[in-house]
């Protein structure tokens, strides 16, 4: 994308509304723009980012054995009354009502639209397990939003929910979203540490909140220190290994993380010299719930034996929209974004110093076509009359992992500058060999 023709509005200042650094640098990138109170309209190069987010979220989801279905925003109040979450829900639900006087709401969550698809066609332990997962805008109504998209009332959640026979499939299937998360957060470059949680409202016994670490987090996390110094992923071991997985599960629940609500120092089975502190953002939460949903709207399933009971259920809730300003929270210094590579909007970014000079404008242009023809995605900053110092500057603050600086003296002496975003290295690269060094 020529930055000459893109959608990028960029903002020298920080907005005054702005309270944390995330919100601050996607409204200065001109990734976002609000649009009511907790609202925003996602621009050209937000978009990028949180299709990218999703892309990978879709990619672990599938890997696991989840398959996607697409729910609708817009639910019948009557599913909710048959769970008995109508009038419990409290304010945070946005009702409406449609031209027929009929009660509607916009989805906070799924688990009442999910368990009716699957009531309607899903009878018998044969067609179990299934594990089913939605990307999808959710609206609650937040009583005072802010910090941007981390706590705004519209954002992109994807939410699975499994559906099994029996309490043991169950907390398999809840161990493979355990292993997905810990996966996907490691895709983005994300260090995430799973928390045992409360329940609350939801339901069920079993609970985890995935907490990545960023100075300006929003909790007080105290953690093993071995959580610092482990690969947590858990590469070679299959989904269908159930003794792996419990292996897992086990050997990363055993490990000491809490956050400062839970945290006592008295109780705390760790020498204080083993405990990491920093802040923490949750970016995801699992619940093992049983039949709440199940039993309440008589999605039965019949047994081997031919009795009629409640299937055994999950959900699997990661923000993706809230994901965006996690990652910048994680990830920035006083220049701008620091973006993964696997996130960043742009492979590349590609400046022009000088537009008016002929040779490199030429040498630009030839690498700018062979970057993209190779599927790497570049910014390339071609504008004319705008000054090095303010290209240095828009590529800082839109933070793409690699830039490449093209000027008339480096050419002359067959040499562009290539910079790493996340160090600040920067190096003379021959540009015979500029295009193989970013292509690999």
């Amino acid at each position: 994308m020529r930055l000459s023709r893109a959608f990028i509005p960029t903002l020298k200042e920080t907005p005054k509304e702005a309270e944390i650094v995330s919100h601050q640098l996607m409204l200065r990138a001109g990734m976002i723009q609000q649009t009511g109170a907790g609202i925003y309209a996602w621009l050209p190069l937000g978009l990028k980012v949180l299709r990218k987010i999703g892309d990978i979220v879709r990619e672990e989801q599938d890997r696991a054995g989840a398959q996607e279905i697409l729910m609708p925003t817009i639910q019948s109040a009557e599913l909710w009354r048959e769970s008995g979450r109508y009038d419990a829900y409290g304010k945070e639900m946005l009702r409406i009502k449609d031209r027929h006087d009929r009660e509607m709401l916009y989805g906070p969550t799924a688990e009442e639209v999910v368990t009716h698809i699957v009531r309607t066609h899903i009878r018998s332990y044969k067609d179990l397990p299934k594990n089913l997962y939605n990307i999808q805008w959710k609206f609650r109504d937040e009583i005072r939003p802010r910090f941007g998209v981390m706590r705004g009332r519209e954002f992109l959640m994807k939410d699975a929910y499994s559906f099994d026979l029996t309490e043991d499939g169950a907390r398999v299937a809840y161990k493979k979203m355990f292993l997905a998360y810990m996966r996907t957060f490691r895709r983005m470059g994300l260090k995430a540490i799973p928390m045992r949680a409360a329940t609350g409202p939801i339901g069920g016994d079993l609970s985890h909140e995935f907490i990545i670490l960023a100075q300006t987090g929003e909790s007080e996390v105290f953690a093993d220190r071995r959580w610092m110094e482990m690969d947590t992923a858990g590469e070679g071991i299959s989904y269908d290994d159930a003794a792996a997985l419990d292996g897992y599960f086990e050997k990363l629940s055993g490990l000491y993380a809490a956050t400062d609500e839970i945290h006592d120092p008295a109780s705390c089975p760790l020498d204080p010299a083993d405990i990491v502190t920093a802040r923490g953002i949750e970016v995801g939460h699992i619940f093992y719930f049983g039949t709440k949903y199940s039993a309440a709207m008589n999605a039965t399933i019949q047994s081997a034996d031919g009795a009629l009971i409640p299937a055994q259920m999950g959900s699997y809730g990661i923000g993706v929209s809230r994901l965006v300003g996690a990652i910048i929270e994680a990830g920035h210094d006083e220049s701008g974004i620091v973006w993964p590579e696997d996130v960043a909007p742009y492979d590349v970014g590609l400046l022009n110093l000088n537009t008016d000079d002929t040779a490199c404008t030429s040498f630009c242009e030839s690498l700018y076509r062979d970057l993209s023809a190779r599927g790497k995605d570049v910014l390339y900053d071609d504008r004319a009359g705008v000054r090095p110092g303010s290209k240095f500057a828009d590529m800082d603050l839109i933070g793409l992992p690699w830039q490449v600086v093209a000027g008339p003296k480096g050419l002359a002496r067959g040499v562009v500058e290539l910079k790493n975003r996340r160090t600040g290295e920067k190096q003379d690269i021959d540009v015979g060999g500029i295009l193989a060094r970013l292509v690999g």
